[in-house]
Parts: structure tokens; C-alpha cells; sequence
């Protein structure tokens, strides 16, 4: 039934997406850029996510064929481009430091591997094997949608919090958030191997 997987999608992505739990990161990343600047990064950074899913939902499985790409593979990526953004959060640095302006932050690492990280693109493209039929795969992409839109409201309100929040609390959260986000880029690689030990290297 399309509404029961657009139903299932949703959920699925919004755990994976964790809109709220994006709000701290966000925060972190763009500490010291004005409204202006924060509202541009939360719409190109849920961009960016929507544009590289889609990606991966209509031409994943051939693409990672055909470059010969395992899903683990790019789990390590994934991990090893968020340690060290996480290193630069915990050196008390800017993590954006020598990205052009005109490039954003809010590809990398806000777009991917934050949001379209490893996880939402293996679930992307394990939804789209699993349902086939077109109404299916319409509400496969339509829950997706609805997640990521979730994700802009939270990302637009954290917009707000920030005035209220003191620059001295705000350099606090970004060395949590280096902090969690290094054990998060390290469980990643560690579930990457994992599943490499279990399947047996290429």
C-alpha cells in the first residue's frame, strides 16, 4: 500500500535525518554568520541532501556498480570526512575555514555527510530495491520529502535560538558536538568494517 510505505519512509527518515538533533550541529557550524547567512545555509544544506538522495534513489545501485563502490566503502568516507570536521570543532576552529563563500558550508559537511550521509543513502537506495511498483517508489520519494522539509523547519528555527544563546554557550555546544560527532564518524567506519567481516572483504 503506497500510504503505508510513504508512512514507513517518513519515520525511517526522520530518525535517520534527526531534525532536531541537527539543530546543535547547525548551530555549531555556523557560529559567528548573520540570520542572512544561516537561513541561505539551511535551505542550500537541505538542497544539497534532497539533490544528492535523489541522486542515489534513481541511479544508486547502477552508479555504485559501476565505479565498483561498496556501501561500506562509502561509509568510511563518510567517517573519515566527519572526523575531521570533528577536529576542527574540538581544536575550537572554524570548520568552514577555507571554504570559498561562495561554496557554503552547507554542502559540506552540512549537506553531506551530515544529512545525505552514509545511512540516508543506504536506506535510499535499499527503499527504492525493495518497492518496484511506481506508486510505491512515488511515496518512497514523498516521504524523503516531507523528512527533509522537517529538517529546513528545524534548521530555520535554529535560526532564532542562536540570538538568544550567549557566543560563550555556543563554544561550548561546538566542542559537544566535535566530541559526538567524532564517536558518530567512528561508529561509522567501525559498522563499515563490521559488515565487511561479515560478508567477507572484496
Amino acid at each position: 500500500m503506497p500510504w503505508r510505505v510513504f508512512g514507513e519512509t517518513l519515520v525511517t527518515f526522520v530518525v535517520i535525518l534527526d531534525p532536531i538533533g541537527s539543530v546543535p550541529f547547525f548551530l555549531a557550524l555556523t557560529e559567528g554568520r548573520t540570520p542572512r547567512e544561516r537561513h541561505r545555509a539551511a535551505y542550500l544544506a537541505v538542497l544539497a541532501a534532497a539533490g544528492v538522495l535523489a541522486a542515489f534513489a534513481a541511479f544508486g545501485q547502477a552508479l555504485l556498480a559501476y565505479l565498483s563502490i561498496s556501501l561500506e566503502s562509502l561509509m568510511v568516507a563518510g567517517g573519515l570526512l566527519l572526523l575531521l570536521v570533528a577536529a576542527e570543532m574540538l581544536r575550537g576552529g572554524d570548520p568552514a575555514a577555507g571554504v570559498p563563500e561562495d561554496a557554503s558550508l552547507a554542502l559540506v559537511p552540512l549537506g553531506t555527510p551530515w544529512l545525505a550521509g552514509p545511512g540516508a543513502i543506504v536506506q535510499t537506495v535499499l527503499a527504492m530495491r525493495r518497492h518496484e511498483e511506481l506508486p510505491e517508489r512515488l511515496a518512497v520519494v514523498g516521504g524523503i520529502a516531507l523528512a527533509l522539509g522537517l529538517v529546513l523547519l528545524a534548521l530555520r528555527l535554529a535560526t532564532l535560538v542562536a540570538r538568544v544563546i550567549r557566543p560563550s554557550a555556543i563554544h561550548f555546544l561546538t566542542r559537544i558536538m566535535g566530541l559526538l560527532l567524532t564517536a558518530i564518524a567512528v561508529q561509522l567506519i567501525v559498522d563499515a568494517v563490521a559488515r565487511w567481516l561479515r560478508g567477507g572483504l572484496a
